[in-house]
């Protein structure tokens, strides 16, 4: 077996492949467009190309594709093979230049909201080379953005990387103020922790809600879920360990920090967790994680579950984002430092984002937003729908004693001149994790705990980079305006503490009495995606997005078409799933159930007086009403379905299917829950939770 250190970026065109492969000048011209974002010249592109094909060729690669993100939130590819034919009737392996920089797949299929029409089918992909080509399952995969016939992004990498490059200008204008001239990037790193069922494939198939819609529509609790703990960290089953082993190995290969592997909180809910890399790349990354992890748990007969909850009762899963800021000389700049130079400079970046946070709460909420994320927030794995922030006990008394122009009373008393005496220090780890709050601070780093666990990471990021990047230009703007530096830096961190302290929140999110106090600050709760969504097209969002350049007005636009037409879609998937299951296959279940009761009961009306057949009686009873209330249901939401086809107004539609539609579904579901609880199990017709949570062993 190989060590490794030998697989690991086995199958990647990393930085030692180019090395050892490129000339010395191409490696040096490709180095600086991923390091600056320098536009690459066409005859280097040409070198880069035919090395890239070599190595992919001895790999046993035979096609290339264009590797891209559209905005399904899942990645695509269109594989072209190296083959080129020759007069003679041979052929050769080819892959030029131009190849490598631009493709032209059909992007009729793909979702636009809007950005084209129809028949306008024509599509870019062009590569990205700050994100490293890799090899998977015979194909070499190239990092590409994806756009139409028109210049517009088609994709969700596109945005990222300009929102990338705004925090980045934004945040050197920063540092250049406070002296540093060192640093000539600053990039968002991102470590994205992964949380997964794993069933088994057998019991997996014989789910028509979770083969269509990747969560249970119907099925009641089992006697034991997670009330023991037993599950959380406990030792790995065999055929889980096999299924990480095989999938680190997998990973490795592609050059993906696999770093952290347990059990988490629910029976056959698991996590894996990266090491931290810059945005671009873990978002690629993550992106390869989910549908890697498909692929292997297949291969071990098992399936992988990435929906946000795929089993009611029972804790769901989420997509940790950790998120800070770094430079390119190694400086994570949330982190509190030793100095007073440093403290202060840290200080103020904190502050950018506490002020980005609490005046954008309304995008970050968005970029968590799904019907199947609706399902999980709020409960009590999860954080609630309204943003607040942790900072921690100590961090924030020190916030206080800066809005206040005193001492901080901490662990040792010191004048709070902001750049000018010294700061309190304190550990990276200075308090304990939060794990209520959607945005919680952790050391050096920031926690968003409210992505879903099968969504993309681009867009939540990509909103952190945007508003941080904003609130960074408006600081830059009165410091370098400013005569006096330190008198202007002292004024506006406390004027930003006195003004946006109210989204700090260190307590227990999952309280009724949060919610109200939430409302008493005047901050958001948008508890579903269609309450969130209007918020995206808001004349402030469009121009803040505007301003950087991450979107036009109708890129933005679009964007919110697509996820009120994803939501429509989704739930509507949904109820028709839920009403097949239902008619197809409880009813016929049922009335074959009630059909045994009633001969059993006749029977016993020849066989036994009235007081010894009464157990049978009431439960025939109990099913019967059921059985007709399901019935009544059933039709219920079959022709609350039949009416969203009256609904043309995107917005209205997703509000009818929130109001009407999954308060239709949930009433079904808690009558069949309620004969799944009485009936046999060899008369239910599909597995039952226990079947499904403790499959694997």
């Amino acid at each position: 077996m190989s060590s490794i250190s030998e697989i690991f970026g086995s199958m990647v065109f990393n930085d030692r492949v180019m090395r050892e492969r490129l000339p010395k000048e191409t490696y040096k011209a490709l180095r600086k467009t991923m390091a600056e974002g320098k536009t690459l010249k066409p005859e280097v592109a040409g070198v880069v190309a035919n090395a890239m094909k070599d190595w992919a060729i001895e790999k046993g690669a035979t096609h290339y594709t264009h590797w891209f993100q559209p905005m399904t939130g899942i990645t695509a590819e269109k594989h072209d093979s190296f083959i080129s034919p020759t007069a003679d009737g041979n052929v050769i392996m080819e892959f030029s230049g131009k190849e490598l920089e631009k493709g032209e797949p059909d992007a009729s299929s793909f979702p636009s909201g809007g950005l084209r029409a129809t028949f306008e089918a024509r599509g870019y992909t062009a590569w990205d080379p700050t994100s490293y080509a890799f090899i998977k399952e015979g194909t070499l995969c190239i990092p590409t953005v994806f756009c139409s016939y028109g210049g517009e992004a088609l994709d969700k990498k596109t945005p990222l990387l300009r929102s990338m490059e705004a925090v980045n200008y934004q945040a050197l204008r920063i540092l250049k103020l406070f002296g540093n001239t060192q640093v000539r990037h600053v990039t968002t790193t991102v470590g994205a922790e992964q949380e997964y069922f794993l069933v088994d494939r057998d019991v997996f198939l014989k789910r028509k809600d979770l083969l269509y819609t990747g969560r249970t529509l119907f099925g009641t609790k089992p006697p034991k879920t997670q009330e023991l703990d037993d599950h959380y960290f406990g030792s790995l089953k065999t055929r889980v360990k096999q299924y990480m082993k095989e999938l680190n190995e997998e990973l490795w290969k592609l050059g993906i920090m696999s770093k952290t592997e347990h059990n988490e909180a629910a029976p056959a809910q698991h996590e894996l967790a990266p090491i931290y890399c810059n945005t671009n790349l873990a978002t690629d990354h993550n992106q390869l994680i989910m549908d890697v992890m498909k692929k292997v748990a297949e291969r071990c007969n098992m399936a992988c579950l990435l929906h946000e909850k795929p089993f009611e009762s029972v804790s769901g899963s989420g997509k940790h984002n950790n998120w800070s800021l770094s430079t390119d000389t190694g400086i994570n700049l949330l982190e509190p430092g030793s100095s007073p130079h440093e403290n202060a400079q840290f200080l103020l970046f904190l502050c950018a984002v506490i002020k980005a946070v609490d005046e954008h709460q309304d995008l970050l909420r968005i970029s968590a937003s799904s019907a199947g994320n609706d399902n999980r927030l709020g409960a009590s794995e999860a954080p609630p729908a309204v943003i607040s922030m942790f900072l921690g006990t100590e961090l924030t008394e020190i916030l206080e004693a800066i809005e206040k122009g005193s001492a901080y009373q901490g662990k040792e008393k010191v004048d709070m001149e902001i750049g000018v005496h010294t700061l309190p220090k304190f550990p990276r780890d200075n308090t304990d994790r939060n794990r209520t709050s959607p945005f919680a601070f952790t050391g050096n780093k920031f926690e968003f705990r409210m992505p879903g666990s099968n969504m993309s990471i681009s867009c939540p990021n990509m909103i952190l980079n945007t508003i941080t990047a904003d609130v960074l230009m408006e600081f830059a703007d009165k410091l370098e305006a400013a005569e006096d530096f330190n008198a202007e830096l002292n004024l506006l961190i406390r004027d930003t503490i006195k003004n946006h302290k109210r989204i700090i929140f260190n307590g227990n999110g999952y309280t009724d009495e949060w919610l109200d106090e939430a409302q008493k600050r005047g901050l958001l709760n948008l508890p579903t995606t269609p309450d969130a969504l209007p918020h995206f097209i808001k004349e402030k969002n469009v121009e803040l997005f505007a301003k950087h350049h991450i979107f036009t007005k109708a890129e933005l636009h679009s964007r919110y078409e697509i996820l009120l037409e994803t939501y429509c879609k989704v739930v509507h998937i949904e109820a028709n799933t839920m009403l097949e299951m239902a008619k197809k296959d409880i009813m016929p279940a049922v009335m074959k159930y009630i059909k045994f009761i009633s001969e059993t009961v006749a029977s016993l009306k020849i066989a036994l007086p009235e007081a010894d057949r009464s157990a049978e009686e009431e439960i025939l009873t109990k099913m019967t009403n059921s059985a007709g209330a399901f019935y009544k249901m059933t039709g219920k939401l079959e022709s609350d379905i039949s009416a969203i086809k009256e609904k043309n107004v995107p917005l209205q539609k997703a509000c009818y299917l929130r109001d009407v539609i999954i308060k239709d579904m949930a009433e079904l579901r808690q009558i069949a829950d309620g004969m799944e609880e009485i009936m046999p199990s060899e008369y239910y017709p599909y597995p039952n939770y226990g079947d499904m949570l403790f499959s694997v062993i």
